[in-house]
């Protein structure tokens, strides 16, 4: 077993296996409280989530009537599980760059990125419970050959592969309750519209919103990000005001603030990482001031993994009175999310990397900031009333909603948060963790292998290059054995730019990867290595 190199004072192998076991007695939830702050609330919500007037509707037939509220749902179980556990961000503190594993000697709990590397599958399998088989065979597309190898999918932070789960459910959708939403008298659009709000509260819970209504469908994150930009930030946004990102983003959270930039005469400042990865925090701290008028920042990094210290980030931000959008998508399959106890006032995520369909996601904003934002979008479902000289819109969310939605892509998504939250995301993060930390360790012993990213707090990524080798040549020799892995710069241009490279392989781990499919990695990069 081996310790983080660049960390005084590690502890001893018996302390690291004190921690791991402790981290998957937490994922089972042995000796854990209940920490989420709405658990024992019953909150109730209109069948349409804005609470418009429904007299300005055409009559709408559904299961939930449009002017009483909904039923208590007694499975309001994403908020009120038992989540005093190291990869609970509302419950932990990630801690800033200065952190020594010592310190989490002393607790009672291990934190999520624990040091562990030697190969624990036996520990997983006997305190998690977690069922690697069946669990991959959820997953259809999984069971195949690929040039005459079965298919290893480690190309997980680009897009995840859909269980059947969600394919059956967006597949019934069609075939038996396909219909527009909402402005209907007939049976087939009270079934639609009772699935698209039904996905709409899955998605609440998923993240801890207080309520349905501040959640509003999108394409994805990148338009969830635009509808930030040009909606709050173009009404309270200015010449000399400044947009504070890190270097670490995603460029969908990069150019979106560089339009608005050059709109309206802003200022976007660049938070600095040191050369693990790690966000220098007195740094950021250092560039909020009171021309900061709004803070966006991935929770996990794509290129790197890096899991930034997302609380004390907002804590920071909220102490100048400056709103936080958190940039979701890479957290949003691997940790439990909370964004009340997170205190984030914006989120975004996309369903395609939470194992959904693709073209369909969510902005999660708090009400006050959403019902003082403008529209984005124009067009129909968006409106109460329409003359040629004034339009009335609808409140929230429907108001960013313009047009038809993606209701079987939302109804893909609700599954898709049902089949995670039945695996629980505290297991899933310990399983990831440990397979990065197996992972990281093999990698450190191959030769001509640099792994970029190297932060204590990460997420299932391994972002790495090969000495003498193009980053295509390496992915296309492992695609040659049936492993998929992307090549290219990820669409973290700057990210990886800030340790001198262009592009890297990267390898990123879901849910349904195998200790065996790290094995599978690791032994073909050392045939291609040894070449």
């Amino acid at each position: 077993m081996t310790t983080h190199p660049d960390v005084d004072g590690a502890p001893s192998i018996s302390a690291h296996q004190s921690l791991l076991a402790q981290a998957f007695r937490d994922v089972l939830n042995e000796g854990a409280a209940d920490a989420a702050p709405f658990g024992n609330q019953k909150l109730t919500s209109p069948a349409f989530a804005s609470g418009a007037d429904a007299s300005r509707y055409e009559p709408v037939w559904s299961r939930t009537p449009v002017t009483g509220p909904a039923a208590p749902d007694s499975s309001f179980g994403a908020i009120s599980e038992k989540a005093v556990s190291p990869f609970f961000s509302g419950a932990v503190s990630l801690p800033s760059h200065s952190f020594s594993p010592d310190t989490a000697a002393q607790g009672s709990t291990a934190p999520y990125f624990l040091h562990a590397s030697q190969k624990p599958g036996s520990v997983v399998k006997t305190l998690s419970g977690y069922d690697i088989r069946q669990i991959k065979n959820d997953f259809p597309i999984l069971n195949q050959s690929v040039n005459g190898h079965k298919l290893v999918w480690l190309d997980n932070a680009a897009t995840t592969q859909k269980p059947r789960a969600v394919i059956d459910a967006t597949s019934r959708f069609y075939e038996r309750d396909n219909s527009n939403i909402h402005r209907a008298a007939h049976t087939l659009a009270a079934r639609a519209t009772d699935a698209f709000e039904g996905a709409r509260e899955k998605l609440q819970r998923f993240i801890g919103a207080h309520e349905a209504a501040e959640i509003v469908f999108v394409r994805g994150t990148t338009e969830a990000i635009n509808l930030v930009a040009q909606s709050y930030g173009r009404a309270n946004i200015g010449a000399g005001d400044e947009i504070l990102i890190t270097t670490i983003e995603h460029h969908a959270n990069i150019v979106p603030w560089q339009l608005l930039a050059k709109q309206t005469g802003a200022v976007l400042r660049v938070a600095p990482v040191n050369d693990k990865g790690e966000l220098l925090l007195e740094q950021f701290a250092a560039l909020l001031s009171g021309r900061t008028k709004i803070v966006a920042v991935t929770h996990v990094a794509n290129a790197l993994g890096t899991i930034n210290p997302i609380e004390q980030i907002i804590a920071l931000a909220h102490a100048y009175g400056v709103p936080v959008l958190v940039d979701a998508a890479q957290s949003s399959p691997h940790l439990p999310l909370n964004v009340a106890a997170l205190d984030a006032d914006f989120l975004v995520l996309s369903g395609h990397k939470v194992y959904g369909p693709t073209g369909i996601g969510i902005l999660y904003g708090k009400r006050e900031l959403l019902e003082a934002m403008p529209p984005w979008q124009g067009g129909g479902h968006m409106i109460r009333d329409v003359t040629f000289t004034h339009t009335e819109f609808q409140g929230l969310p429907e108001k960013f909603e313009a047009g038809t939605p993606d209701i079987a892509g939302a109804v893909g998504l609700g599954a898709a948060v049902d089949y995670l939250e039945q695996i629980g995301l505290p297991a899933i993060a310990a399983h990831e963790h440990a397979l990065l930390e197996y992972a990281t360790a093999e990698f450190e012993r191959l030769p001509d292998v640099r792994i970029i990213g190297t932060a204590a707090a990460k997420a299932s990524v391994l972002s790495f290059v090969v000495k003498g080798h193009d980053v295509t040549d390496v992915a296309k020799y492992l695609d040659s054995y049936g492993i998929a892995a992307r090549s290219g710069h990820h669409c973290a241009q700057p990210a990886l730019r800030r340790f001198g490279v262009e592009a890297t392989v990267r390898a990123s781990f879901g849910l349904y990867n195998s200790f065996e499919d790290v094995d599978t990695l690791v032994s073909t990069l050392r045939l291609l290595v040894r070449h």
